[in-house]
């Protein structure tokens, strides 16, 4: 899992396929999505970049992509959106968007 930060988040997402979880510590919703997250990282390993980016210690993050709500997922192709999600999200959608990405 790799943490974004203003200063890596280009260079961590600009090429291939990023599964990017924009979350904040005291977020409930985002402890609940925690575990789907591990187990795409797991099922995708060393064909996704899985990362995440805690809202509060990367609020120009979270500015820059107009996050309003957490836990919000983007499915980045080569640093350009491919998908999007708010909320708990069921991992069944977010494994589509994935491998639509990769193919």
């Amino acid at each position: 899992m790799i943490k974004l930060t203003n200063d890596n988040f280009d260079a961590e997402t600009g090429s291939g396929v990023a599964l990017i979880d924009f979350y904040a510590e005291w977020c409930g919703p985002c402890h609940e999505m925690g575990p789907v997250i591990d187990e795409i990282a797991n099922d995708y390993a060393g064909r996704v970049k899985v990362c995440k980016v805690d809202v509060d210690q990367a609020q120009q993050l979270a500015v820059r992509f107009g996050i309003q709500s957490i836990p919000t997922l983007f499915v980045l192709k080569d640093g350009k959106l491919a998908g999007q999600f708010v909320g708990i999200t069921a991992k069944v959608k977010i494994t589509a968007a994935l491998d639509q990405a990769l193919a």
